[in-house]
């Protein structure tokens, strides 16, 4: 069993509890020798988890077979996510660090809030104090995603920015793809709306989301 390879191999000492849960996966609270440590089970689902996955595999060059057994495909998209943010972390994007994974289970560092266990708040609900700052901080991890890590977040929003003591950390990689996707262009335009949309309610002026987008694809 994944879980089991992984407390063997001393990245998992202790499983705590639940700290969020959605349709896909499960993060647990847990402790390795070194601290604190997030793990991400991934959910064995239906033909939904299929269809609405797959178009953020296929056309991606770093994931040239698809298998349509569905335990596979969850396998393939835990592999996606920890190389996803390998990379980021690589470029110098705000990340989880990732420290490993195995079928379907993912390690990483844990984001806190400042008390053990309680994970920091997102965006969306703790907005950042200086949104000019945040928003030319994110532009930033955009300009070295997609022209150090090759790669287009594809699901950014404020739903997926952490706020922790002001520092902002990007989570969900799974659905990141290669800059060379056949839907890179449409991933990408949509992360810097979603992106631009969120910051304006703050009262941050930005250029058109068109313009920062010719930008970066210049990189």
């Amino acid at each position: 069993m994944a879980l089991y390879h992984l407390i063997n191999r001393g990245f998992i000492r202790i499983m705590y509890g639940v700290v969020a849960s959605g349709k896909e996966a499960r993060i647990y609270w847990a402790e390795s020798e070194k601290g604190d440590i997030a793990v991400k089970i991934f959910l064995v689902l239906t033909a939904e988890f299929r269809k609405g996955r797959l178009k953020y595999i296929e056309g991606d060059p770093r994931f040239k077979k698809v298998s349509k057994d569905i335990k596979d495909l969850v396998k393939i998209w835990c592999s996606k996510e920890y190389r996803n943010m390998l990379k980021a972390y690589e470029a110098g994007v705000r990340v989880p660090k990732p420290y490993a994974y195995k079928d379907n289970v993912l390690v990483m560092e844990f984001i806190d809030s400042g008390e053990r266990g309680k994970p920091a708040p997102l965006i969306k609900d703790v907005p950042p104090e200086d949104p000019n700052k945040a928003f030319d901080e994110i532009k930033e991890y955009l300009r070295r995603l997609y022209a150090e890590a090759n790669l287009i977040h594809a699901d950014l929003s404020e739903y997926n920015i952490m706020n922790k003591d002001e520092e902002l950390v990007i989570i969900d990689w799974g659905s990141a793809v290669h800059r060379n996707h056949p839907h890179a262009g449409e991933f990408l335009l949509r992360d810097i709306k979603n992106i631009f949309n969120f910051f304006s309610r703050l009262g941050v002026k930005t250029e058109e989301p068109e313009e920062f987008y010719s930008e970066l694809i210049k990189l």
